[in-house]
């Protein structure tokens, strides 16, 4: 298979931040930290892992994405609609009364949303019953699933764990979103995660720990997981800042979730702009 480049995953990262913001403009507010801070993975696993049918959403054989922190629900929407699941105009629906793009992620109203999510802690265990139906019909289909940092601290994301463990669900490939923070302040304040990687290493679990912005050692790891048949499910953990890809929403101390004046539009708007210059990406 061939696999895109570093400019091409690059470009395709920052077309996804472009229809964050178009969203959260839009609305004129939303999840705006956790989505920006996942663009780099989106890309890549859309670019060049997922086996999906834009134009047939519900194809029996396709990979199964799960977004357990169910809040970032606009890098998913902007990453389905660049993909051509829907037009890329009803990003402007972020929310609103029509329901055409919940603020949460939802399988019964967007196409190519595989599970409903938002109530946290729970997505895990829904990539657990994906793979393991996978598995059972002996189909090569693979399950990928984000999961949140502070999301973490569901006890029933640590029974899924094991569950995955146990059962050899070695098509399961998940990723912590590990940018430190949640609503409520920082990890380590409000209840520390500790050491992630020890942890699944000690549920029994392949493990790798990244950038989250380095679209090359995405990929590399993306890779390097699906192809380890070793009877062990993976987990990435993505070291990622919160906010990502334009610096006026980082240095937002809670960027968890935010109004989004036009002021602040026009500042990450300016900034996107200058990035597409230096990138030759067209706006859209």
């Amino acid at each position: 298979m061939m696999l895109s480049t570093k400019t091409e995953l690059e470009r395709s990262a920052l077309r996804i931040r472009l229809g964050i913001i178009r969203a959260i403009s839009a609305n004129r507010g939303g999840h705006i930290g956790g989505s920006m801070d996942l663009a780099e993975l989106m890309a890549v696993l859309y670019s060049d892992f997922m086996r999906v049918r834009p134009d047939q959403p519900d194809w029996e054989d396709r990979d199964f994405f799960i977004m357990s922190k169910g809040h970032a629900g606009p890098v998913l929407y902007s990453t389905l609609a660049l993909k051509g699941f829907f037009p890329y105009d009803r990003l402007d629906n972020l929310n609103n009364f029509n329901s055409l793009l919940p603020g949460h992620c939802d399988r019964t109203k967007v196409p190519g949303v595989d599970a409903t999510t938002g109530s946290l802690g729970q997505g895990l265990s829904l990539a657990c019953g994906a793979a393991l139906a996978a598995k059972v019909k002996h189909t090569d289909q693979r399950v990928f699933c984000v999961l949140g940092d502070g999301e973490s601290a569901e006890g029933q994301v640590w029974e899924a764990a094991q569950f995955a463990a146990h059962y050899r669900l070695d098509n399961l490939v998940a990723f912590l979103d590990f940018n430190k923070k949640q609503i409520d302040g920082t990890n380590d304040a409000v209840l520390s995660l500790g050491d992630p990687v020890k942890k699944y290493e000690a549920f029994g679990w392949n493990t790798a720990r990244i950038s989250g912005h380095d679209v090359l050692a995405i990929q590399g790891a993306v890779a390097d997981m699906i192809g380890r048949k070793n009877g062990k499910p993976s987990m990435i953990v993505l070291d990622t800042i919160k906010g990502k890809g334009a610096v006026c929403v980082e240095q937002i101390e809670n960027n968890h979730c935010i109004g989004f004046p036009a002021e602040l539009q026009a500042r990450v708007k300016e900034e996107l702009r200058t990035q597409c210059r230096e990138l030759g990406v067209e706006e859209i």
